[in-house]
């Protein structure tokens, strides 16, 4: 088995573990990225929506753009840092502070890490209904790796599964590959996402139906239309059904951290719904319980990808500063007002109280 040694792993390459790699390299910390795509960039190579947020995190910029300013602000730091793709971190064992990984499919790697940056982003969620298992039923960010990366579009006509940001923006993206969206049917009483978002496929007839879910998949072979019922307030079918005509079903139902890496290492977890899962307690340096390990972006709960940048940002400087590298810890302040402006308000409301269930003030609390 061939090892590798650095100062900082960071698991994952997307908006959150670039993010924090070139903070931590700019400190002067030796750095490798694994990740586990055929490529760095994450969820953001396939965005390509204009963000919000502020010019810190580059608002009204395309996401695939960001993902090329990030990897190039990492290519500046040369020597400092490693970027092994295709490889997926498989074990963490803390006897001899070993990771272990998968490089390709055939090559088996050690990586001898002083800290670790879990940045590993999270895993989409699927709804039990009937037949959701044939041809045509697709996950939202496997829809987006099919238009917007290999330039494949994956049908005619979709009914989009939930009205959270997801689902509103890849209705809008599979529009602009020419494929017609027959509706999108939300389980909750109203749009989860972004009105813009919404107001944007409404513009374009796009019926978004409040209080309903899929019942079942129709066809054998692929799909060829769908079955979706009416909800009560207790999310229980009401009787009233209605056939769609379709042949592709996007589920957009919602994202879970992943966080087994994290689990493995002995870090303190706690189920946070408003975080989408179980996440890791963490101090304001995104430090976890276990000393040696930090978390940002998906894995510490599921945010937007701004947030996400910053958390990564915090990440990488501190995880630096702990191994007395020259970060400039007066970022911090920063870093967690710019954090505080992005949580703020109503669509904030949810983040904080999930923020609050996780973050501790000192380790001895």
């Amino acid at each position: 088995m061939r090892e590798f040694t650095t100062d900082i792993l960071v698991i994952g390459g997307g908006a959150a573990g670039l993010s924090a790699a070139a903070e931590a390299a700019s400190a002067g910390a030796g750095v490798i990225i694994a990740e586990s795509d055929l490529h760095l960039g994450g969820q953001l190579v396939k965005q390509t929506h204009k963000f919000f947020g502020s010019r810190d995190e580059y608002a009204g910029t395309r996401g695939y753009k960001i993902a090329g300013i990030l990897m190039a602000e990492l290519d500046e730091k040369g020597k400092n840092a490693l970027s092994m793709t295709s490889t997926t971190v498989t074990g963490y064992y803390p006897e001899d502070g070993m990771f272990t990984a998968m490089r390709g499919e055939e090559s088996y790697i050690g990586i001898r890490a002083q800290r670790c940056v879990v940045a590993s982003g999270a895993q989409e969620r699927i709804i039990p209904f009937v037949n959701n298992d044939i041809p045509g039923v697709y996950g939202a960010g496997a829809v987006q790796t099919l238009m917007n990366l290999y330039g494949v579009r994956p049908g005619n006509r979709a009914l989009m599964i939930g009205a959270g940001n997801i689902g509103l923006i890849v209705s809008y993206q599979l529009m602009q590959a020419g494929v017609e969206v027959a509706a999108v049917a939300e389980a909750m009483p109203k749009v989860g996402g972004y009105w813009v978002h919404a107001a944007k496929i409404r513009r374009l007839g796009v019926p978004i139906l409040l209080r309903h879910s899929i019942k079942e998949a129709l066809g054998e072979r692929a799909v060829e239309g769908a079955v979706i019922a009416e909800l009560d307030d207790k999310f229980a079918p009401t009787g009233a059904e209605k056939r769609i005509e379709c042949d592709i079903i996007c589920l957009a139902v919602g994202l879970s951290p992943t966080t087994e890496i994290l689990s493995h290492a002995g870090c303190r977890m706690s189920y946070v719904p408003q975080l989408c899962g179980f996440a890791p307690l963490r101090d304001r340096t995104m430090r976890t319980s276990n000393p040696s390990f930090w978390c940002a972006g998906d894995a510490s709960g599921i945010e937007e990808a701004s947030a996400a940048m910053i958390e990564g940002r915090i990440a990488g400087l501190c995880a630096a500063r702990s191994l007395g590298f020259d970060a400039d810890m007066e970022k911090l302040d920063e870093y967690w007002s710019r954090l505080d402006h992005l949580r703020a308000g109503e669509a904030g409301e949810k983040i904080r109280a999930g923020i609050a269930k996780v973050l501790r003030g000192r380790w001895e609390d």
